[in-house]
């Protein structure tokens, strides 16, 4: 077993990635500004404590986020603080296609792979698509409009659960740099999405497909956000609604 920091360990992925890498008996801390049981104080943004977070840590799960600028910064002084830590495995945690995709939040996400590749330390990076919640999200955020607007594009949604099982697998493994893309069960256009989420919110409003201007839009249009191959997600849009929209 291992003992493993965490940091963004509160947030929607990182919850139930902290409960299964406990459920498969590693030590676990989750890196907060805050003091309370389970939490090591440290601030990523400043840079201060991190080094004293690391202490006794082999493994590291980085799955804290920040607009723009912010996620670079908070990365840089992870690596900073690791270099002469000791930890054997940083493990990474990204978004598919963010390569082909010219969105400013993706081309930092893109920065940010590129310090940990760059690094020399040994890392695992793993790149998932949208998470159900951000469809969620997206569609919850139209709820003063008389209508719900979907650009016409393709999504392959996952659940974060099975996001945090994935992690929790590569926690117990050795470094093994860039690993294969995981996406979710289904590929299908927005608009079913959005049917199946006015459907589990009772909502009436007409739903409107639009084709949005831009290289991101085009990018998105073309399958950039989507994997290849045998999906790794199980819990399906369907699934995640199952638990209760607001419309």
């Amino acid at each position: 077993m291992r003992t493993i920091l965490v940091t963004g360990g509160t947030g929607t992925l990182g919850r139930p990635t902290t409960a299964r890498l406990r459920a498969a008996g590693h030590d676990v801390r989750v890196l907060s500004r805050r003091r309370g049981p389970g939490l090591t104080t440290g601030d990523l943004t400043k840079g201060i404590g991190l080094r004293e977070a690391l202490n006794g840590v082999d493994t590291v799960l980085h799955l804290a986020t920040s607009l723009g600028r912010a996620d670079v910064t908070q990365t840089q002084h992870l690596i900073e603080s690791l270099r002469p830590s000791g930890v054997e495995h940083l493990i990474v945690i990204s978004i598919v296609g963010i390569d082909q995709i010219p969105m400013p939040y993706y081309r930092a996400k893109l920065e940010t792979e590129r310090l940990v590749q760059e690094s020399a330390i040994p890392y695992s990076l793993l790149r998932a698509t949208q998470f159900h919640h951000l469809i969620d999200q997206v569609l919850t955020a139209q709820r003063f409009l008389p209508l719900l607007l979907t650009p016409s594009v393709r999504l392959q949604s996952i659940a974060v659960e099975d996001v945090a099982t994935r992690l929790t697998e590569l926690a117990a493994a050795h470094p093994a740099g860039r690993v294969p893309d995981i996406g979710g069960p289904e590929q299908r256009p927005l608009v079913d999405f959005a049917r199946a989420w006015k459907q589990a919110a009772g909502s009436h409003r007409p739903i409107v497909p639009v084709r949005l201007p831009g290289k991101a839009f085009r990018a998105f249009a073309r399958g950039a956000a989507l994997t290849d191959g045998t999906p790794y997600g199980q819990k399906t849009f369907a699934d995640f609604l199952a638990a209760g929209v607001e419309g």
